[in-house]
């Protein structure tokens, strides 16, 4: 079998899922099998069958399967695909079993025809459904028809063909130049490839009752214990992660709609104590109701990473030990976070928007991906600046010493690719416009090559090389250090004595993983 229901993968050990499943397979089948969350209905296309299309080139294996799960679906939401009085939309959305945030291909509203298109009309609004189908075709376009191999022209109106094309179109962003590029980055095998999760479609964009966001458990910038993210109403996921549109904060939420907050908390909690982490969860709200689209363990900074650590360990109620703690943080975050840098309270700011990774940088202005590089390799120090970051930024990203955008919130890519990657960055600078061949913060114009500085704690922007100093450390990263010296200690291990701390720490999680 190469298909898999959120509900009926009890009979897969929970250490085999995410190598068979995706990280957001297994993630969808955990909330919705094991721990009963409202998580809208579906399938996932697994690894396995990603390593057949890509012997035969094709998915004629799978047709059989793929019609049986998709009647499950139809059961479940008691609508049909390609009825046109009560169709059923799908996403279709990758799953590598590492997590690789927006590297790989989502198409949303999967299902729309001409004749479907009517029927969600009469089932709605006229508004709702064009803005869908709009979506739909833009995604469809660009994704299917533009970017990928795939021998087709416009596209299908049977429901069928566009399902398939979306699949295989999945498949083939595992071999993506930005996909690559980001497992160079991250380490991640190339043999690995990705799983397809089919979903039914909720819908944040139906009016002032519905809504999407982003929400992280802990503050991934500075590992506050404190409820973290983007929600933004009446809109659709990709609207948040893409950095396109301005954010609400997610206490912002507690305000707009209490009683969902409310419940989304306490989910929070439930999900934090089951991962045994900090995690990363994407909602989106429909006519008051409540779905979880998606939990992953989060990406955060070096300082964060150490505070999480610490403080769930010292948490007896939470399941982390002292050793947990010290194999969750890698060596080049523990050094970098010795390390980091403040502005000299004297340095001219010239605008301010979110911090959204912490540190200092300073660099040459570059206004796209391709010039990042193309400085970078000349032995320039980069900034990358951009209305926002897609994830075909992502090889410019790489190489870039901060990263600015004009819009986005602290869950858009930009942020959470920055925060992963241990790079400086601000985002939402509304300050910020952009012309043919420069930027303006405020009045202030400056062409590609002008040197400024960001700090991604504050948020703020600062003109030419500004005079840094080092901070002090978090009193929690002095904690962290004192149980890699006792670990040192009681493992007797003597050529760790004189090591610097993250060399300990690497000799450490050797021995832990050798156990």
């Amino acid at each position: 079998m190469y298909i898999v229901h959120f509900t009926d993968a009890k009979q897969i050990p929970s250490e085999d899922r995410r190598m068979l499943l995706g990280g957001k397979g297994a993630s969808l089948v955990e909330m919705s099998s094991d721990l009963g969350l409202a998580v809208p209905p579906g399938f996932v296309i697994t690894t396995k069958a990603f390593h057949r299309f890509q012997k035969d080139k094709s998915l004629s294996f799978l047709e059989n399967e793929l019609v049986q799960a998709m009647a499950v679906i139809e059961a479940s939401t008691g609508r049909s695909f390609g009825s046109p009085e009560n169709p059923l939309l799908v996403s279709v959305r990758s799953g590598a079993p590492v997590s690789m945030p927006g590297m790989m291909d989502t198409i949303l509203n999967l299902g729309l025809n001409n004749q479907t298109s009517s029927g969600l009309e009469a089932r709605s609004n006229f508004n709702f459904a064009a803005e869908c189908t709009n979506r739909f075709e833009s995604m469809f376009n660009e994704i299917v028809i533009q970017k990928n191999s795939i021998n087709i022209t416009h596209i299908p109106s049977d429901v069928w063909e566009q399902l398939h094309f979306a699949i295989e179109a999945v498949f083939h962003s595992w071999n993506s130049p930005r996909a690559i590029t980001y497992r160079e980055v991250e380490k991640i095998p190339d043999d690995y490839g990705t799983a397809v999760t089919i979903q039914a479609m909720v819908f944040g964009n139906t009016g002032r009752n519905s809504g999407t966001g982003v929400l992280f458990t802990r503050n991934p910038s500075t590992g506050m214990n404190e409820l973290f993210g983007d929600f933004l109403p009446n809109a659709q996921g990709e609207d948040v992660v893409s950095g396109s549109h301005q954010t609400f904060g997610i206490e912002e939420m507690q305000e707009i709609a209490p009683d969902i907050f409310l419940e989304l908390s306490e989910v929070a909690k439930s999900l934090e104590v089951t991962t045994a982490d900090m995690c990363d969860i994407e909602f989106t709200v429909e006519e008051g109701r409540l779905w979880i689209l998606q939990n992953r363990v989060g990406k955060r900074t070096p300082t964060a990473a150490i505070r999480i650590a610490v403080e769930m360990a010292e948490d007896l109620s939470f399941p982390l030990n002292q050793e947990g703690a010290l194999n969750r943080v890698t060596p080049d975050q523990l050094e970098s976070a010795l390390e980091m840098n403040q502005i000299s309270s004297s340095s001219e700011v010239l605008a301010k928007g979110l911090g959204a990774s912490p540190g200092v940088a300073t660099g040459s202005l570059v206004f796209s991906a391709d010039s990042a590089v193309e400085e970078s390799d000349k032995g320039a120090d980069v900034l990358l600046v951009r209305p926002e970051t897609s994830p075909a930024d992502v090889h410019g990203m790489a190489v870039s010493q901060g990263i600015i955008t004009a819009t986005g919130g602290l869950a858009s890519h930009a942020a959470v690719v920055a925060r992963g990657w241990g790079i400086p960055a601000v985002v939402g600078v509304t300050e910020l416009t952009f012309a043919d061949d420069s930027v303006s913060f405020g009045d202030r114009i400056f062409s590609a090559g002008e040197v400024i500085t960001l700090d991604g704690t504050t948020g703020e922007i600062f003109y030419g090389n500004t005079e840094v100093q080092i901070s002090k450390l978090n009193p929690l990263v002095d904690v962290f250090l004192s149980w890699l010296e006792a670990a040192v200690e009681i493992l007797q291990i003597p050529t760790a004595k004189d090591a610097s701390p993250e060399e300990k720490l690497r000799v450490i999680q050797n021995i832990h993983n050798l156990k």
